[in-house]
Parts: structure tokens; C-alpha cells; sequence
């Protein structure tokens, strides 16, 4: 009070002055137009985190904790650099923190299956576009938005990157064009997809694995031809004329927005409620993982996998490879004679390669090998209400099947079931008959 009589204007200037310095931002979460980052090694804003990754932020937004920011980022080869958006630790003051445990999350990147050199350059031109280019002037990507009355560029909270024009509205965000993750808030529109990167190692595009939003829900399969189905979250009776459907990431789940009848939520998937910072990804094997920070980041859900485990996952044991509670096998005859053997004895889960090739050159030299017991994760029939001679015959007359898959009821003999002949095998699994309450047996096309 004292301070007050004798100082009035210095305590006026000095709470001004703390005002100032409380309410000044220390993020930088949007861009004008004609702005260029170059991805140098003096560039603002860098740094190397010790699993070997490296980030030059460009946009960030918020301050304390885990936060959205973009710009270029390796994954310890730093010959190469994706236009990503990633997950960081940040201090009170938008610092990027925690190189020893607060590793960069990736949640889209622009490039994949173009990376780009060190010195190349990002730009927002002056007429809308923002243009990626190699160090030696080369395109790399670009939003294709020159003359469509772009104002500038933002990062949202949510981890969107916008392109907006002079009233905010979206001219093009990144959310539109999903690669192999997910945050919160995030939604696919019936048609879009993730699709899994090569490796844990090569992010490129090009995995076998895909997750697609449709009318009535999601689907993930393995890329073949034609695709096989390995998980099926969907609706049915749905009616499909009410507008564009899609599946969205909320707390706690993903849930399929219809309009089927009036706007109606439907939970597809539960999921872990989030703590922290969130964010699920689409493994290279398949697996659909959500991922938290607590402390460092760490897995808490893998959402696809169901009541048989990861045998139901197509590549779990390789081509041709028969998982048993997690473990893996070769087909075996009930002879001496021997079809498949381990592509690596050590590494079983690489599958099984075929003693001999298939070859439609001579179909007389086809049979099927029986094996009890073994079910295939993508069971469609082709042929239904049918018994088991008929299948294995369908499928020797067809040069293209690779085995032919017989159900039947429990201990009904085989009398009438259903016939799969899938022209692409992947790993095979052990029918657990207390779980599926079916009769499974495998017929597997070999050359003698």
C-alpha cells in the first residue's frame, strides 16, 4: 500500500509491464503468405532427440506439455526428410524440450514416398501455394491451391494444417488427406483410408495394410487381388442415402457419424479415454495402436485385435505359415513328402516357402494338401451350401486358387458348409473350435 502512495506510476508501470510479458505469445502457429523455410542446419527451432530423429519446427502451437508442430523431420537417417506433422514436448516458453525421452510423434507427413535433401525449401507463395522442393529445385509436393484466395497458413490446436483465405475459411487442411495415424478430433469421410508404411524403418507409402472408412463403418484389409478383409467394424441396415457418412476420433472411441435417419453416432471401436496427448497409428504389421504420453509415450490400446489374438493377423506367420497360439509352423503332409519349408528356421515368422512353385502350365500335377483344423482370417464364401468334394474340386479347376477353405457346422461331419478359394495366401491359423463353434479345415494346392 505504501509502495502505492509513494510510487503510483512506477507500480502502474511495473504491473503493465508484467501484463506484457504474461500475455505475450511465445508459439508461432500460423504464416503469412510468401514466407520460405529452408531446412538447414542453422535453421531456427532444431533439434536432434536421441533415438536419432531430428525436427526443425516451422509452426507450433500452444505452450507446456505435448503439442502440435510441423516441419521437416528424419527418423535417424538424415540423408532424407519428410514435411510432417508431429507430436512434441514444449516448455512454458513453445520451447521444443525432453530430447532423451519426449521423441518426436509423427501424425502425417506430406512426402513419404519423396523425402527430400537438407537445403531444401518450403514455401507459401504469394499466390496460395505451398510448394516443398528439393535442394536442387525440384518438386516434391504441393497443395495445388495457387490462385484460390489462400491468406495464410495455421496450425490448429487439434493438429490440423489449414490453408485458409481472407473470411477463415478452409481452402485446404491436412485432416483431408490422412497418410497412417490419427489424433483426436480427426474424421474419415466414407472413402478414406490409412494406409501402413513399408517398415517400422521405411515410411514409405506402400505397405500391405489399409483401414477404410465406408457408409456403414470401417474395414481393414491386405492389400491383394482382390483385397482380403481382416477386420470388420461395420453397421448393418443402414440406409445410405441420407448424405456422406464418416468415422470420427473421439475420447474414448471411434464412432461412425450417419445420416441415415437424422444425424445418429454409432461407437464402432472403444478405445482407452485419453489422460494426455493422444494418437492412434496404423502399424506396418497391421495393428491399428493407440499411443499416450505418460511421462514418455507408450501404448495402450491395440484396437484391432479381437478374440483370436494376433493369429488372426494376415502376416503374423508369413505366407503360408500356420499360427498356433502366437507360434508358428509349416504345413506338413501326413507322408513323408515335404511342401513347405521355413524360409528361415530361426525366424519362423518369415513363413514358408513351397518346395516347389506352382505352375499352371500343367494342372495334372496339382493337388491338395489336408491339413485338420486351420481356419483363414478372411473367410468370404465363394460357394455356399455346398460339401467338401465340390469345393476342393472348384478349386483344382481354377488355375488362379491357392487352397480352398471348407466350414461346417460342429462335429456335423461335413456334410453341407461353405467353400473360400482365395487366389493369395497368407499366414493360416488354428481353428480354436470353442471359440469359433465351427469346423475348419484347409485344402492346400501344391505341385507334385
Amino acid at each position: 500500500m505504501a509502495l502505492c502512495k509513494i510510487f503510483p506510476f512506477a507500480f502502474i508501470l511495473l504491473c503493465c509491464s508484467c501484463y506484457l510479458i504474461s500475455g505475450q505469445r511465445f508459439d508461432y502457429p500460423t504464416a503469412n503468405l510468401s514466407t520460405t523455410w529452408i531446412n538447414s542446419v542453422s535453421a531456427p527451432h532444431s533439434v536432434d532427440f536421441t533415438d536419432g530423429s531430428r525436427v526443425r519446427a516451422i509452426l507450433l502451437r500452444g505452450t507446456f506439455g505435448p503439442k502440435y508442430a510441423c516441419g521437416f523431420y528424419c527418423n535417424g537417417n538424415c540423408d532424407t526428410y519428410l514435411f510432417a506433422i508431429f507430436i512434441v514436448q514444449t516448455n512454458s516458453a513453445s520451447q521444443i524440450t525432453s530430447p532423451a525421452i519426449g521423441f518426436p510423434q509423427v501424425v502425417w507427413s506430406a512426402n513419404r514416398n519423396n523425402p527430400v535433401r537438407i537445403n531444401s525449401t518450403l514455401q507459401l507463395t504469394a499466390q496460395g501455394d505451398l510448394v516443398l522442393r528439393n535442394a536442387d529445385g525440384t518438386l516434391a509436393w504441393s497443395t495445388n491451391t495457387a490462385g484460390k484466395s489462400v491468406a495464410g497458413l495455421s496450425l490448429t490446436d487439434e493438429g490440423n494444417l489449414v490453408l485458409f483465405d481472407s473470411n477463415n475459411a478452409t481452402v485446404w487442411q491436412s485432416f483431408d488427406h490422412p497418410t497412417d495415424a490419427l489424433v483426436p478430433g480427426q474424421k474419415l469421410v466414407s472413402g478414406m483410408k490409412l494406409t501402413a508404411s513399408v517398415s517400422t524403418t521405411n515410411w514409405t507409402k506402400g505397405g500391405l495394410f489399409s483401414l477404410s472408412a465406408i457408409d456403414n463403418g470401417l474395414v481393414a484389409f491386405i492389400e491383394s487381388n482382390p483385397p482380403q478383409t481382416y477386420f470388420d467394424a461395420t453397421i448393418g441396415g443402414l440406409d445410405p442415402s441420407g448424405g456422406s457418412n464418416y468415422v470420427k476420433y473421439l475420447d474414448g472411441s471411434l464412432t461412425l457419424f450417419t445420416n441415415s435417419s437424422g444425424t445418429t453416432e454409432l461407437v464402432l471401436v472403444s478405445i482407452t479415454p485419453a489422460s494426455s496427448a493422444q494418437y492412434m497409428k496404423l502399424e506396418s504389421n497391421g495393428h491399428l495402436k493407440v499411443y499416450e504420453w505418460k511421462n514418455r509415450w507408450g501404448e495402450v490400446d491395440d484396437l484391432l485385435t479381437g478374440f483370436r489374438g494376433v493369429c488372426n493377423y494376415p502376416t503374423v506367420c508369413g505366407r503360408y505359415g500356420i499360427c498356433t497360439m502366437g507360434q508358428c509352423s509349416c504345413p506338413k503332409s501326413s507322408n513323408s513328402t515335404t511342401y513347405f519349408r521355413p524360409i528361415n528356421v530361426r525366424l519362423p515368422n518369415l513363413g514358408c516357402s513351397e518346395a516347389k512353385k506352382l505352375s499352371c502350365n500343367n494342372l495334372k500335377k496339382h493337388r491338395l494338401l489336408e491339413v485338420e483344423d486351420v481356419d483363414y482370417f478372411a473367410f468370404t464364401a465363394d460357394i455356399s451350401n455346398t460339401d467338401v468334394n465340390t469345393c476342393k474340386r472348384a478349386c483344382l479347376n481354377k488355375c488362379s486358387c491357392k487352397a480352398a477353405f471348407f466350414r461346417s457346422g460342429l462335429n456335423s461331419s461335413r456334410a453341407i458348409g461353405e467353400c473360400y478359394l482365395p487366389t493369395e495366401i497368407f499366414s493360416l491359423m488354428n481353428n480354436e473350435k470353442d471359440k469359433t463353434r465351427y469346423d475348419s479345415v484347409a485344402f492346400i494346392k501344391v505341385q507334385v
